[in-house]
């Protein structure tokens, strides 16, 4: 550990969900679940309102709407959250030239290069107070929770004990005081089957860990993690904070609570990560010709299968066709804690239309067609593919009424309800799904220029 509370953890909270209770006035203070919207859709995020009837991520969407059917169920905007997240990384990048982004809503920050007087407890704490002013500042409203400690695993658990709109600084010294009482699956890594184990050999407490030897550990839970967990145990933890480096791949991982062991559920997240993937590459102007998924399994085993195109691509059907096949090749039989898509072999260019395939489902679950009434289905093909273009919660404008978002469609209606994060509750109205006055909507950056 450093001498000093010298590192910082930023986590936006229940990010995607409050970028969309942001933006949309009659969302605030009410239930909001983000994620793939259709019958196999998987939450990725929930706001704290959802969660009160135990809405969490990676949770199926069919469950989540038995839990919670009032809440809000929309497909997500990845542009306005990569936007928020760079004006928070550049809020962060201010402070200090070592910033460690962990995905669009988390980062440390090397506290230690921020050209403070001293490293003192009220000096940090004075400037992880103003960071937290700052972000909510140019975020329009979002709040973040921080930890301030002397390693990067025990600022991580600290931003997570006051949550959401908290400030936890560790004081040197402090750290296994701390630590001691917690349920030892605050250490990252260890999921419902580490905690079965260690339950099973009398382990609840980071307390109890501690008294464990090195040999014990390795042989309950294995030797990378025993070693791993007899360090953190003790609040060892000497990793540095490496700030941004050259993209050499582009991908997106989830870690579950509960080992995943349907299927259908399994294909629906990497199908979801595809498109998201697809997202930041188009968004950088990238694309790949290697497409790969990592899977850890219950046992934490984790296995790695990539498939290598001829071509680059960004395109997300493509994207998640490969992922799913190489899912499928896989024995996940036992339960998965851990699933993600990734490409790599980047490039600047791309070979249109090479894969293309003819009837390749729609990369998202969350483009499906999500009907105001969920028990309608359109009536006719051509409804259907129009409907699906009107993804829940995706910024629209009307030539008459302005700018809106999507509420629902279905049976060849679209409904709108009109409002900004800028304006109060707005009024809901429907409209054909080819009314030729209502289109989507991009931020004016998004917007191509005119041709000279």
């Amino acid at each position: 550990m450093r001498a000093h509370a010298s590192v910082l953890h930023l986590d936006l909270d229940a990010f995607f969900a409050a970028v969309e209770q942001r933006d949309k006035p009659s969302l605030r203070g009410k239930p909001v679940v983000v994620g793939g919207t259709g019958g196999r859709g998987v939450v990725s995020t929930a706001s704290y309102e959802a969660r009160a009837y135990g809405v969490r991520s990676a949770m199926s969407t069919r469950e989540a709407r038995a839990r919670c059917p009032h809440a809000a169920y929309l497909s997500g905007r990845f542009e306005a959250y990569r936007s928020a997240s760079a004006a928070v990384m550049a809020v962060l990048r201010d402070c200090s030239p070592l910033v460690e982004p962990l995905s669009l809503d988390e980062a440390f920050v090397d506290l230690a290069e921020a050209g403070l007087p001293d490293l003192e407890v009220p000096t940090v704490t004075a400037l992880a107070e103003e960071l937290r002013a700052r972000v909510h500042e140019v975020t329009g409203g979002l709040t973040a929770s921080v930890g301030v400690a002397s390693s990067k695993f025990l600022a991580k658990i600290a931003s997570d004990l006051r949550k959401p709109d908290g400030l936890v600084v560790v004081e040197p010294g402090t750290e296994l005081a701390l630590l001691r009482p917690l349920h030892v699956s605050v250490i990252p890594g260890v999921g419902p089957a580490t905690v079965e184990r260690l339950r099973r050999a009398g382990v609840h407490t980071v307390a109890e860990l501690e008294r464990i030897s090195q040999e014990e550990l390795v042989r309950l839970v294995g030797k990378a993690q025993g070693h791993s967990l007899f360090h953190l145990a003790r609040a060892e933890d000497d990793r540095p904070v490496v700030p941004d480096r050259e993209t050499k791949s582009v991908s997106v991982e989830g870690t579950y609570e509960t080992d995943l062991t349907d299927r259908q559920q399994m294909s629906a997240i990497v199908t979801r990560q595809a498109g998201e993937v697809a997202r930041r590459l188009k968004g950088n102007g990238l694309s790949g010709r290697t497409v790969s998924i990592k899977v850890r399994l219950y046992d934490f085993t984790t296995l790695s299968r990539s498939s290598t195109l001829p071509a680059p691509t960004d395109d997300p059907a493509t994207i998640a066709r490969l992922a799913r096949t190489l899912l499928e090749d896989l024995d996940t039989s036992g339960g998965v804690r851990l699933l993600g898509v990734g490409v790599s072999g980047l490039a600047d260019w791309i070979q249109e239309d090479l894969f293309a395939a003819a009837g390749d489902e729609p990369a998202e679950e969350a483009a499906q067609e999500t009907p105001v009434d969920q028990r309608a289905e359109p009536d006719q093909a051509g409804a259907r593919w129009r409907s699906a273009t009107w993804a829940p919660g995706m910024d629209v404008v009307h030539a008459e009424h302005g700018r809106g978002w999507v509420w629902g469609s279905g049976r060849g209606v679209v409904t709108v309800r009109f409002e900004t994060a800028d304006t109060p509750p707005g009024p809901v109205r429907s409209f054909r799904a080819d009314d030729p006055d209502l289109e989507r909507w991009r931020p004016p950056e998004e917007e191509q220029p005119e041709a000279q």
